[in-house]
């Protein structure tokens, strides 16, 4: 492929982002999209930037993390961003877009635009020299696949995907959980939420009763090679002692608040069960619940795992989720700036790099296209300071576990704390808002001054 261009891989939201951000910084760009020479199974057009499941972008109120993270983009001349407030239509509270119009008029945008060709081809190995970008997302070829996973070494690409769903520390109950590791063995990493045996069997017949989400039809054969992972319903659902003897065993957990638990007097204070919750984030504020990897509906979720004790005010960051994914090990394999490690001219975003939603694939785009450019042009990459969304969004998926790493949408939660802990999540958010917007008026009148 030519040296003189960038090439875009993958025609949505983070692949049409890029190929503008690219171009309107002057360089010419390729955007390679294979619909519909070779089709998919969740499109239905050959349009640029389909929405293939919802129209909606989220909350729009920048005191949510959707909302912010819409207008940090805007602020930053986001393209995709611009076309949904044109084509929004009346959704409440929500950023929500006339679909079809939305997606012919990006495409329109973009083959018209003097440095973008759009090419429809597809591509099944990454471009060995030059800038590159992959936005392929969670339904890249099969032949690009295998080449991604040569590239990396690791069979980190999927996979029928299981999430847990992930919580806010702050929302966590702490008088009832508790810090512990299994018979006091190393650190206390964990948070353990107890049960008595009414709470557990009261929490099982919920769970075994609760309505799951469906699962798309091309979903439905990888699902059966899922064994391994079992969904935390269907743990449930083969035995009222099931989930006891998996991830809710109590065995070797032990409550320090309530004495010496070697002491014979305490030998008998084993909970009956206990959900266990894992650090998400460096700073502890995101708390994975373990083994509850789920297809329930969200709704369903919030009502059912708010039954765990020391949870009933939860405030869930991201719900349990199953479906085909195709994702990197970000941790392991990516700069903050989007870059590889192995490779610096090649850039990846979108939910390829294991972001969540819309507007996240939007702001991958948008600093992937960015630092493409950038590199185009003899610049150093750029990272977006961290206390705004789309600069703490990839921070956390640079810097989280390898081991654990999940897809992560925007969220208060992933956001340095701030210096003074306020009680109001209302007037907490808006405090968020309010230094993160600040920080990227600065840093962006820097940034163009430069």
């Amino acid at each position: 492929m030519e040296k003189q261009v960038i090439h875009v891989i993958g025609g949505g939201l983070a692949g049409t982002e890029a190929a503008w951000q690219i171009a309107q910084a002057g360089v010419p760009v390729v955007l390679h999209e294979m619909r519909p020479v070779r089709t998919s199974p969740a499109h239905h057009t050959p349009e640029l930037a389909e929405l293939v499941c919802s129209n909606s972008f989220g909350a729009q109120s920048s005191d949510r993390a959707s909302g912010l993270l819409h207008e940090e983009l805007r602020r930053l001349g986001s393209i995709i961003i611009q076309k949904a407030d044109e084509h929004a239509v009346p959704a409440g509270g929500a950023l929500a877009v006339d679909r079809g119009v939305f997606s012919r008029e990006l495409t329109k945008t973009l083959a018209s635009h003097p440095l973008i060709e759009l090419r429809r081809d597809e591509v099944p190995k990454i471009p060995p020299d030059g800038v590159v970008v992959l936005t392929t997302g969670p339904l890249t070829s099969p032949a690009l696949t295998e080449d991604l996973q040569r590239f990396t070494g690791m069979e980190y690409m999927s996979f029928f995907d299981a999430a847990s769903p992930i919580v806010v520390g702050e929302s966590i109950n702490q008088d009832i959980a508790f810090l512990a590791s299994r018979y006091d063995k190393g650190e206390a990493a964990y948070l353990n939420c107890p049960m008595n045996r009414e709470q557990y069997l009261h929490f099982w017949q919920e769970l075994c009763a609760a309505e799951k989400a469906e699962l798309k039809d091309f979903e439905q054969e990888t699902a059966k090679f899922f064994e391994g992972c079992l969904p935390i319903e269907e743990m449930a659902r083969r035995g009222e002692e099931t989930m006891r003897y998996g991830p809710l065993k109590p065995v070797g957990l032990f409550d320090v608040r309530q004495g010496d638990f070697r002491a014979p007097e305490n030998q008998g204070k084993r909970p009956y069960a206990v959900v266990q919750l894992r650090q998400e984030d460096k700073a502890g504020q995101l708390w994975n619940l373990v083994g509850f990897q789920t297809n329930l509906r969200w709704g369903e979720q919030k009502r059912v795992f708010r039954l765990i004790p020391g949870l009933e005010n939860a405030e869930f960051v991201r719900m349990g989720v199953m479906h085909r994914n195709t994702f990197l090990n970000a941790p392991e394999l990516l700069h903050p700036t989007l870059q590889f490690k192995k490779r610096p001219t090649l850039l990846a975003a979108g939910q390829l790099v294991g972001t969540e939603g819309y507007t996240a694939a939007t702001a991958g785009g948008w600093l992937a296209g960015t630092n493409a450019a950038r590199l185009f042009l003899g610049l150093e990459a750029i990272t977006v300071p961290s206390v705004t969304m789309i600069g703490a969004l990839f921070e956390f998926i640079s810097s989280a576990s390898p081991k654990h790493f999940q897809p992560m949408p925007p969220n208060f939660g992933i956001m340095p704390a701030l210096p003074k802990k306020i009680k109001s999540k209302q007037e907490r958010y808006g405090v968020y808002r309010d230094r993160a917007l600040g920080d990227l008026e600065r840093w962006s009148t820097g940034l163009r001054a430069s």
